[in-house]
């Protein structure tokens, strides 16, 4: 006799370091210090669209990165911020009130904290919830809009940085950014319009022709050594604010601003799953495991809350740095411990060589970054294809370029969830077997509350155009019953009747079946034999 071992149980702490080879070290090690080339600074700049000190993000490629690490399914994902999460933590922190009333922007941090706080927390009641699956459920329609309003408001919140403004308006909306760069014409500095052009240049022609060249840490050498060696700032260009050196210290939330951040932190913590499911999917190799949706959501939540007691932006799965990491040849999440340690030694010994940065290098490297977002090429495929997807995309663009981002993310989950009802009540019935007046209805998804009247219609038409006399309901998908579905039932009987049509049930499993049955119709339908274990019975009692 031959027994099979039960599988291995998933490992809930370094799940990808299982089975781990001794060879991978070294493409891990290169693979986390290419994609720390390109997240270090990056997240530095992305720090700038909340209008928050680089350090932040610096700060960012730090304890969300290891926290995922130690706990996240991908093999290859790296964890900081990215452009979209970067521009709704703006949004939110300027609708608190929080940015506007910020003199400095250190002041903000506390409910900076407050708001990574509650989105770790979200994502990790989703996860108790089991909702992962349920959550990726968002249309692709929503996210392309969403991105194409998020790529606008953030490319137009960087031109006057670009011109030589030191002012963001990101967090301000795509209008009054607008507004801005008119007013930033007025006061261009030339030097900083021409290292903004020749940033963008490098940036652009490095991704088209050396796309494995760090382009980020590229443009952020050539920015430091032009302000230290040719004079930039004595020529009016702005530095960031001087990066203090160390590390992250410990700290707690401001909770006097946590009611004004949760529908903030709402959108945030949705757009922060999906883009860390659709990274971790998208660059997941066949012979890998597949993601799994709760576990993602748990890590994803868990360096989102031990990131918020250390100064950290929301966190979630970057494409850019994590194509990097794989393509580089990562092989597991010790790539992510590299680049960890990559940005604690940037942290502690480099902040005097970063406060050399320009403004205008790191509004170079936002807009290079969301620029991108904006896909017309994909608009137009999708208009050509299905027209219905292209007006919600269109739609969800242009009340995040209106109304705002949050406002866009809470149109595009409403659409979604109008489309997935939509789908989910169409009724799909299907005649299985006819004997003489008799027929069998098959129902290809199982009732509930929002369906059961358009199916119970849909029944009532179908033994009208066949002219039958009983109509056999096989309910075999039915693993639940409802009282709105039991009521449903009842009054389907009842219109059957009304045309001189029998109404017999089959198949209806026993969980469901011991329920129904405490209900007085259901218990009349089964004592007047009318209720079936079996089509074949039913069709036979309903012929006979």
């Amino acid at each position: 006799m031959t027994t099979t071992a039960p599988a291995p149980r998933p490992r809930r702490v370094l799940p990808t370091l299982a089975s781990y080879r001794r060879e991978w070290l070294v493409p891990d090690t290169v693979g986390g210090l290419s994609a720390g080339a390109v997240v270090v600074p990056q997240a530095m700049a992305y720090a700038t669209i909340a209008n928050l000190p680089v350090e932040i993000g610096l700060y960012t490629c730090i304890v969300p990165m290891l926290v995922y690490a130690l706990l996240g399914g991908s093999r290859a994902m790296s964890v900081s911020t990215t452009s979209t999460i970067a521009t709704l933590t703006a949004t939110t922190l300027v609708s608190a009130g929080v940015a506007a009333a910020a003199d400095d922007p250190h002041d903000a941090v506390g409910a900076l904290m407050m708001l990574t706080l509650l989105v770790g927390a979200i994502l990790l009641l989703a996860r108790l919830l089991t909702l992962g699956s349920l959550v990726e459920n968002i249309s692709g329609a929503t996210l392309l809009g969403m991105k194409i309003g998020v790529g606008a408001t953030v490319a137009v919140g960087q031109l006057p940085k670009l011109l030589g403004e030191t002012y963001d308006f990101s967090g301000h909306g795509f209008l009054r950014s607008l507004a801005a760069v008119g007013q930033a014409f007025g006061s261009v500095n030339w030097p900083t319009i021409a290292l903004s052009a020749g940033s963008i240049a490098t940036l652009l022609l490095l991704a088209r022709f050396a796309p494995k060249v760090p382009g980020a840490l590229i443009v952020v050498g050539a920015g430091i050594l032009l302000v230290a060696f040719a004079g930039l700032e004595e020529a009016g260009v702005d530095l960031i604010a001087p990066v203090p050196s160390g590390l992250p210290l410990p700290g707690l939330p401001e909770l006097s601003t946590l009611p004004a951040l949760v529908p903030g932190a709402l959108a945030i913590a949705v757009m922060a799953f999906l883009e860390s499911a659709a990274v971790a999917r998208g660059i997941r190799r066949t012979t890998e495991p597949q993601i799994d949706s709760n576990q993602e959501l748990m890590a994803t939540g868990a360096a989102n809350v031990a990131g918020a007691f250390f100064s950290t932006m929301p966190a979630a799965g970057g494409f850019s740095q994590s194509a990097v990491n794989q393509s580089a040849g990562a092989k597991t999440q010790v790539s992510t411990l590299v680049t960890v340690a990559l940005a604690v030694l940037v942290a502690l010994f480099l902040g005097p060589v970063l406060s050399l940065l320009p403004q205008a290098t790191l509004a170079a490297m936002v807009f290079v970054a969301v620029i991108g977002l904006i896909d017309i090429p994909e608009l137009v495929r999708w208009a050509r294809i299905s027209p219905t997807d292209f007006w919600i995309a269109v739609v969800v663009a242009l009340i995040g370029l209106s109304a705002g981002l949050l406002a866009a993310v809470g149109v595009g989950v409403v659409v979604t969830l109008v489309l997935v009802l939509r789908e989910l009540n169409i009724p799909k019935l299907e005649v299985d077997e006819r004997r003489g007046d008799a027929i069998a209805v098959h129902l290809l998804r199982a009732l509930y509350t929002a369906n059961a009247l358009e199916n119970e219609q849909a029944i009532i038409r179908l033994a009208t155009d066949e002219q039958a006399t009983a109509v056999v309901l096989d309910l075999e998908r039915q693993d639940v019953v409802t009282m709105t579905v039991l009521d449903m039932l009842a009054d389907l009987d009842r219109e059957l009747a009304g045309r001189d049509v029998v109404l017999h049930l089959a198949a209806l499993p026993d969980s469901a079946a011991s329920v129904a049955g405490k209900d007085s119709w259901y218990a009349g339908l089964r004592d007047a034999g009318r209720a079936h274990d079996t089509v074949e019975e039913g069709l036979t009692a309903a012929a006979a």
